[in-house]
């Protein structure tokens, strides 16, 4: 899928979560709810760190670009030395290493050690990626026609505005995890959640998608995961802007009204 969708996509499943954590008696306070959506559209897009064409690869200007790169060599190596002889030959490394559940898991537990263990600058720099790449995601249009400036400023800003918000007893912190020194601890679960939904997402296109990296299946170790060919659809396609965006929108709507109490 292409970015906006991801980041949709993502959003609109931590509010599901948020619901689903309201009906076992366990309800997110709204700042909660706010930054978590807005990480998971953020870490909806990481996955693509793989792809010096994505929207995340312009996310960051030259640093970003360079990223990319670098992942790309890396995830190419990954899958070269892990590949089985049933695995295709392939020139490069989009769609393997940052497209699977143990680097899901891997960046969403780095993050929530870092939270933990960093403080406030450690939080700060963490909103600070995501809302950025959150804003290129779901505002992608006017991201585009805005110089990287301002949309850095929104991200620092919004970051520090949030930051300050969930820092107040009751908003948050420790929402999940209550015990002494576990503040943030929560912050990597919409991390973790936004790259899965990426990978699901991108495994119901034509060329599927690694998720269960390094299971091996149909004695392959990079199968790609997807629904049957014809329930398929092509990155970009009428499928993907015309039925899953709304669909996105109406759903994540009624998570967040759900999560919130209004049903």
């Amino acid at each position: 899928m292409m970015g906006p969708a991801h980041s949709l996509s993502g959003a609109a499943a931590w509010l599901g979560v948020g619901a689903a954590a309201a009906a076992f008696d366990h309800p997110m306070p709204w700042p909660v709810l706010l930054a978590g959506a807005l990480l998971c559209a953020g870490a909806a897009l990481a996955p693509d760190l793989d792809h010096k064409s994505a929207t995340i690869s312009r996310a960051f200007g030259p640093v970003s670009r360079g990223l990319c790169e670098i992942v790309d060599k890396l995830s190419y190596a990954v899958y070269k030395a892990t590949r089985s002889p049933q695995d295709p030959r392939r020139s490069g490394g989009h769609r393997t290493l940052t497209h699977t559940w143990l680097w899901a898991v891997l960046i969403g537990g780095g993050c929530s050690a870092v939270a933990v263990t960093g403080g406030r600058w450690a939080v700060l720099a963490i909103l600070f990626v995501h809302l950025v790449l959150a804003v290129e995601g779901l505002l992608w249009r006017a991201a585009r026609v805005s110089s990287d400036i301002l949309v850095w400023l929104l991200g620092a800003t919004s970051a520090w505005i949030l930051a300050g918000v969930l820092d107040q007893p009751g908003n948050g912190s420790d929402w999940l995890f209550t015990g002494p020194g576990q503040e943030y601890l929560w912050l990597g679960l919409p991390i973790v959640l936004g790259a899965l939904v990426h990978d699901i997402g991108d495994a119901l296109t034509v060329s599927g998608c690694p998720i269960l990296w390094p299971i091996p299946i149909a004695r392959k170790r990079w199968y790609p995961i997807g629904p049957p060919k014809g329930m398929r659809f092509r990155a970009g396609s009428w499928v993907e802007l015309k039925v899953l965006m709304p669909a996105f929108m109406v759903l994540g709507g009624v998570g967040g009204a759900t999560a919130l109490g209004f049903f």
